[in-house]
């Protein structure tokens, strides 16, 4: 059995928290045999500046390239608010997605039956909901450039992002767009703003072109995005798999977080490319919601979204299908039985906090597997 080497970047605020309910899940796999795993630990975001005076060391970057997987929790809080913008928080983050050329970010919306209520929809337009929400990750106008604040005088500024795409970045997340259709009901969403932006020209034609190209067999449908964003609160369930560009996708997860309740539920993964020569690609798994400072350090943070970002980690980088779904469904079980963290608690639950909701995942999971 072939060890997987993960690397762990808790990070800031709850990061730590929810990612001690992921190292004793890998210890209890480790234990029952499913998978060998092989853990390091390492700084990022602000403990990073606060140890090193950077948001993430060279060193950390070799350790993340080495890994099988990158395994993130979060980054930053009020306390860094005046560092440096070159060595904020996120830049740890930033630097991480595009080191590793993690262009692809999938984002799952799940709604589990239990947490239909948690929703400020009505159950019949989220339960059931599973859908992915696929965003462009290292280019667009987070990355592009020019990106200046000039001073005109007079008192007046103007500041500057340019929102920039080149073919191949568009063809390569299209391509892992209909792959994932392909897996799963076969439709694929694109959003942009082709009315007013010229990136959203070049995307809808660069999509268009590879679905003929290569994946005839997929349905896809154009939509403004702005049009897509109203679509997601009006009847989610159209949609299978939306990819859209980085600003966009930022967005429309977010957006798309809230149908299933609780930023707490949502996990991550960004994946780059495919190594031609070892058949891997590199990957950096992360739950979807920050660093809450308000509650860290009080075991109330919600687990979910960091457990299920492992989950991600052991389909999409390892293709342990079956070991995947089991952590989906012990998810899935604990919620039936009425454990609800605070973020998600409803009329009477049984409101746990992180270190419960993380027993409880694995108990499930033990009596799963049988």
């Amino acid at each position: 059995m072939a060890t997987m080497k993960l690397l762990l970047l808790p990070g800031d605020g709850i990061g730590p928290e929810v990612m001690a309910e992921v190292k004793k899940l890998i210890a209890w796999m480790n234990r029952r045999g499913m998978g060998r795993y092989e853990t390091e630990e390492g700084l990022v975001g602000g403990c990073a500046y606060d140890a090193h005076q950077v948001a993430i060391t060279d060193a950390t970057m070799e350790s993340a390239k080495a890994a099988d997987a990158v395994i993130f929790g979060a980054v930053g809080g009020p306390k860094w608010d005046k560092v440096p913008y070159e060595v904020r928080p996120e830049a740890g983050l930033l630097r991480l997605r595009k080191d590793l050329g993690l262009f692809a970010n999938i984002r799952p919306a799940i709604c589990y039956p239990a947490l239909a209520e948690s929703s400020s929809l009505k159950r019949e337009v989220v339960d059931g909901l599973d859908i992915i929400i696929l965003r462009e990750l290292t280019g667009g106008v987070y990355f592009g450039e020019p990106k200046t604040i000039t001073d005109l005088g007079n008192g007046q500024k103007r500041a500057v992002d340019t929102q920039v795409y080149d073919t191949y970045e568009i063809e390569r997340i299209g391509r892992v767009a209909f792959e994932l259709a392909r897996k799963r009901r076969n439709k694929v969403t694109s959003m942009e703003k082709r009315n007013v932006m010229k990136t959203g020209v070049l995307w809808h034609e660069v999509i268009e072109a590879v679905h003929a190209r290569e994946f005839a067999d997929v349905t896809l449908e154009h939509m403004l995005a702005d049009a897509g964003g109203m679509q997601l609160v009006r009847w989610p369930k159209q949609f299978d798999v939306i990819v859209t560009d980085n600003l966009f996708g930022d967005m429309l997860s977010d957006v798309a977080a809230m149908l299933t309740g609780s930023l707490g539920m949502l996990p991550s993964a960004s994946l780059g490319e495919v190594d031609p020569k070892t058949k891997k690609r590199r990957a950096l798994y992360e739950p979807v919601h920050g660093s809450a400072p308000d509650i860290a350090g009080k075991g109330l943070a919600n687990p979910i979204a960091m457990i299920a970002s492992f989950a991600m980690a052991l389909r999409y980088s390892f293709g342990m299908l079956k070991e995947a779904d089991l952590i989906d469904q012990a998810i899935a079980a604990a919620l039936a039985k009425g454990l609800r963290t605070a973020d998600i608690a409803s009329p009477g639950a049984t409101v746990v906090g992180t270190a419960q909701m993380g027993d409880a995942i694995i108990a499930e999971m033990e009596t799963l597997a049988g």
